[in-house]
C-alpha cells in the first residue's frame, strides 16, 4: 500500500506541475511537496501524456461525430482539440518552445540567450515559432482526420506521450544551465535516475502498446523515428548553442516532438 501511495502521490505531483486540472486542498496536502518528491515525479510525465492525450483524443473524436459530415470538420476538431490541450496544460510547453526560439534566435552568444530566455516578453522569433508550430500541427491534425477518425485519435492519444518521453533523456545527457535559483525545473533537471527513466519508458511502451492493440493497421515505425530524429536535432541545437537545457528547452522539446509525431504518422498513413 506504501508504493501505491507513492506512485499515486508522485503522479497527482506531475499533474500538478504540468497541467491546469486543480489538485488543491486536502488532496494537495496529502499529495505534499519537495525537491525529491518533483524529481520523482518525473518518471510519471508520460503518465501525463496518457491524460492529456485521452482527453484530447475524446474532444477530437466527439466533435466529428458531432459535426455535420463537411469537408471543414476535421479542421474544426483539429483546431478545438488544440485549444483543448492549450488551456489544459497552461500552455505549459508552448510557453517554453516561444521562449527558446527568442533566446536562440535574438542571440548567437550563449550567455545573451539564456538571458533572453528568462525574459517574459514574447519577441518576433517566439511568436513566429508558436504560429508555426500551431499551424503545423493544426494541419497534420487534420490530415489524419481526413485518414480516419480512429488513427487521428489513437494518433494524438500517441504522440502525447511520446513526446513527453522523448524530453527526459536531455537531462541524461545535457547538464542544467539555467537560473538555480529562479527555475521551477531545477529540482527535477538536477538529475534523473536510472529508476525514473525507466518507469516513464514502461508507461510508454504500455501506450504504444495498446495503441498497437486498438489500431492493428497503425505504423508505429515512421512517426517514433520522425519523434527520435526531432529529439536528437534539439539536443544537438542545445549542446552547440547553450551548451546544456533549460526548462524551457524540455518545454520547446515536446512541441517539436509532437509535431514530428503527427508528420511520421501522415507519411505512413
Amino acid at each position: 500500500m506504501n508504493l501505491l501511495s507513492q506512485f499515486v502521490r508522485h503522479y497527482l505531483l506531475a499533474i500538478q506541475f504540468f497541467t491546469r486540472i486543480p489538485v488543491t486542498g486536502r488532496l494537495a496536502e496529502w499529495v505534499g511537496y519537495s525537491p525529491a518528491m518533483l524529481r520523482a515525479s518525473a518518471a510519471h510525465f508520460p503518465g501525463v501524456g496518457w491524460l492529456v492525450g485521452v482527453l484530447a483524443a475524446l474532444v477530437y473524436g466527439a466533435l466529428l461525430v458531432l459535426l455535420p459530415d463537411t469537408a471543414s470538420a476535421v479542421w474544426v476538431a483539429a483546431v478545438l482539440s488544440t485549444v483543448f490541450t492549450v488551456l489544459l496544460t497552461g500552455a505549459f510547453h508552448e510557453d517554453g518552445l516561444a521562449d527558446v526560439a527568442d533566446g536562440l534566435g535574438g542571440s548567437p552568444e550563449r550567455l545573451r540567450a539564456l538571458e533572453i530566455m528568462k525574459d517574459s516578453r514574447v519577441g518576433a522569433f517566439g511568436v513566429l515559432a508558436l504560429l508555426l508550430a500551431l499551424l503545423a500541427k493544426v494541419s497534420l491534425l487534420a490530415t489524419l482526420g481526413d485518414v480516419g477518425l480512429e488513427l487521428a485519435c489513437v494518433g494524438i492519444f500517441a504522440a502525447h506521450v511520446v513526446s513527453r518521453t522523448l524530453p527526459l533523456l536531455l537531462i541524461r545527457l545535457l547538464p542544467h544551465v539555467g537560473d538555480a535559483a529562479g527555475s521551477k525545473s531545477k529540482p527535477l533537471a538536477e538529475q534523473i535516475s536510472g529508476f525514473s527513466l525507466a518507469a516513464a519508458f514502461l508507461w510508454c511502451f504500455m501506450a504504444l502498446a495498446l495503441v498497437e492493440y486498438a489500431y492493428e493497421d497503425i505504423n508505429l515505425i515512421a512517426p517514433l523515428i520522425a519523434a527520435g530524429l526531432a529529439l536528437l536535432w534539439m539536443w544537438r541545437l542545445f549542446a552547440r548553442r547553450l551548451q546544456g537545457f533549460t526548462g524551457d528547452c524540455l518545454g520547446a522539446t515536446q512541441q517539436v516532438c509532437e509535431v514530428a509525431f503527427y508528420l511520421g504518422l501522415a507519411l505512413s498513413a
